[in-house]
Order: structure tokens, then sequence, then C-alpha cells
């Protein structure tokens, strides 16, 4: 059995934003007619990311021999926005991973492409938004764990970073209507994800609307500022599988550097080991009010440096007990309770904190350093990422380093 993961990368990334205009000769003239003081730049509707990934794992086993292996990955990102006209918006978004690992065990190789957003949206007046198509709703205000996303379930099929930022932008959306309504200092949101499809498809170019909408889902969601930096977020969250799950989302400012957070859901629902195991004899099938939370803060200094310490609980994930009973139990139920977790980016057993450390600026301009640790408070494990990261213009070189 594995007991331990090192994982490190070195990653090249570059932005290209298309560049939107006309012939040789009207730019041209274009120039001729205009001083520095009236050049200006016109955005591109366009933008190209590409991302080129060289690294290592070494592979543990109880035995205490080790494997090795290299890998490398080719990532490009595309987004399109448009304005179609003064009422009218357009966004794709998609994004292609292909990577080859080698090594002791062999060689092989996956090609996986994200269909991250791809809607219309209609805006008729200031205060109201439709919206139709795949959107990727993220809710949340916690850093590591956000139990009131839950429209997360199944989004991501590819998995390029254990950075919980780089997890919630590339993944699949949801292909949804919304309708959202906007005053001073609040709005309120609707929302309703039609099923389109049985089952996920694995299949490399897959749309994959079965992962994301494979039952009908519906949100709603309002929130108002209450001044002094309070803006509760209130949510009310429904599908074919569970009972209706209620959400919070609260953040305030503790002080002129530190930013408080609270995040919650809560409803009835079976334990995340009866969901994932439906016919065992051994897990308990039992349905009761259970509640999930994220707790912490940020605190950023003059100097750039911030620092986020967070505590996370999930009532519906095994206590220590029955952890260790799961564990030493059947493999075969045990390995797909570790992929409806996986699924379903729920915590693993019942506990969790999470501390992250960033620096931007450090030591010399444009170096940006980050540390992260999330600890599993029932049985120790723990992960720690690593990233130096230098940023130029349209370019950024960064070295990972990940131990599980």
């Amino acid at each position: 059995m594995l007991d331990l993961r090192v994982l490190c990368s070195l990653l090249l990334s570059i932005t290209l934003p298309a560049m939107a205009g006309g012939s040789a000769e009207e730019d041209a003239l274009m120039l001729a007619d205009e001083t520095p003081d009236t050049v200006v730049k016109t955005q591109s509707d366009w933008r190209v990311f590409t991302e080129a990934s060289l690294g290592q794992v070494s592979l543990r086993q109880n035995t205490g021999a080790t494997t090795n292996a290299d890998t490398q990955r080719v990532s490009v990102d595309v987004l399109y926005d448009k304005k179609l006209s003064p009422e009218l918006r357009a966004v794709f978004s998609d994004r292609l991973d292909v990577s080859r690992e080698s090594g002791a065990p062999g060689e092989q190789s996956d090609t996986i492409n994200t269909l991250k957003e791809a809607y219309l949206s209609w805006q008729p007046n200031d205060s109201q938004v439709f919206t139709a198509g795949r959107v990727n709703a993220r809710y949340g205000v916690a850093q590591g764990y956000n139990p009131t996303d839950f429209f997360r379930e199944g989004a991501n099929r590819s998995l390029v970073s254990v950075d919980p930022n780089s997890i919630r932008e590339n993944r699949l959306g949801t292909g949804m209507l919304r309708w959202q309504t906007m005053w001073a200092g609040g709005s309120l949101t609707a929302t309703i994800a039609p099923k389109l499809a049985d089952s996920p498809n694995n299949a490399s170019w897959s749309p994959d609307l079965g992962s994301t909408n494979n039952r009908t889902r519906w949100l709603v969601a309002a929130s108002q500022q209450l001044g002094n930096g309070l803006n509760p977020q209130f949510l009310l969250f429904g599908d074919d599988r569970q009972s209706a799950q209620l959400g919070l989302n609260l953040s305030t400012m503790l002080s002129d550097t530190t930013v408080g957070y609270v995040e919650w859901s809560g409803g009835r629902m079976k334990s995340l080991a009866a969901q994932a195991l439906p016919l065992s004899t051994v897990v308990e099938q039992d349905e009761s009010f259970r509640s999930r939370m994220a707790s912490g803060f940020t605190y950023t200094s003059a100097q750039k440096v911030s620092l986020t310490a967070e505590y996370q609980y999930d009532g519906a994930a095994p206590d220590q007990g029955q952890w260790n009973a799961l564990r030493n139990g059947s493999q075969v139920d045990y390995g797909r309770y570790r992929l409806t977790v996986r699924d379903r980016m729920e915590l693993t057993t019942r506990q969790a904190a999470l501390v992250r450390l960033g620096w931007a600026d450090a030591f010399v301009n444009k170096l940006d350093l980050a540390a992260m640790m999330q600890v599993n408070l029932d049985d120790q494990s723990r992960l720690t990422w690593l990233e130096a990261r230098y940023r130029w213009d349209r370019t950024e070189l960064a070295l990972q380093w990940q131990l599980n």
C-alpha cells in the first residue's frame, strides 16, 4: 500500500492575448494621426494561456521499495468573452491537458478536454441578468473546503494542482438557467440545472454533461451587505437525491489587516459512506440532519505577506472510529469511498485544518512564494505543497513541490 507521494514539477506558463487590428495600411494611417497621448489600446476578446510542465513522482511502498516516474504535461486554456450588443454577452472557456508519465511501472498518456464555460448572458437593465448555458457557478468564502459550493460535484476532469484556486477554476461548468436581480448592497439569484445525461463520460473530448447534469438541481441565493464589512449570503439548494440543504456564507473585517469568514451548510442526508456504498450491510444506511462547515481568517501585512488558517468539519464524513473500520475492512469498499469523496470534493474524514502562507514580491520584485499544508485531524495524515513563481509580463516560471 502506498504511504508516501512526492511530486516535484517545473512549469512554464505563457499568456497570449489575441491582438485586434486591421490591415497594415490602416494601422499606419491610424498611427500617423495619433499622438502618444491619444493612442488607445483595445483589449482583445480572446485570451490564450499555455503551460508546459516537467516533473518527477516518487512513490514509497510500505515494503520500503520506491519507484520513480517522470511526468510531462502541456495545457492550453482559451477564454473568449465578448459583448455582442450592449445587452448581450457571450462567454466561452475551454482547457486541454495532454499528459504523459513514464517510469518503472511503464508508460501512460492521457488527453482530457474540459469545457469550463459556454453561455449567453442577457442584461436588459442595470438590475437584472439572465444567463443560459454552461456556467462555472462557484460559491463559498472559505479557502480550502467549500460546503456551499453545491455545483462542484463531478466537475473536475483533470486535477493538475492541489492548489484550491486551481481546482475551483479549472473545472467543468454546469448546464443551467440563471436569473439574478441586484439592488444597492444586495442581490437575489435563482438557478435551475436540469438533467441532461444519465452518467459521466470519460472520453477525452466529451463535454461530459453526465458528470455535472445527471439529475435536476436548483439553487436560490440571497445576499445583503449589513455595513461594517459584514456581508452575509443565504442559500437554499435542492436536488433529486436528497432533502433541501441550507447554506450560509459570512465574511467580515476583524481589523484593517484581517478578514474572518464562516461557511456552513446543513440538511438531512445520508453519510458519505452510505452514499458511496448504498448496498453495504456493514455501513449504516441512516439519514439525519448533518452539518458541514469551514471557518478561518486571512491576515495580510504591509509587506504583501498573507496568512490563512482554516478549520474544516464534515458531519457526513466518518469519525475516527468509523474511518479506522473503513480502512481495515474491504479494500473494494474503501476504494469506492475514496473515489466518491474525490468526485464530490468532500473531506475524507470528519475534521481537517488548512494553513496557507503567501508572499508576493518576496525578496525581489515579481517573485511570489506560497506554501500550504492540509492536515487530517482524525488520522494525522497531511499534504504539503510549496511553490516559487517568477512573473514576467506574459510569461511565468514556477517550481512546485508536493508531499503526501
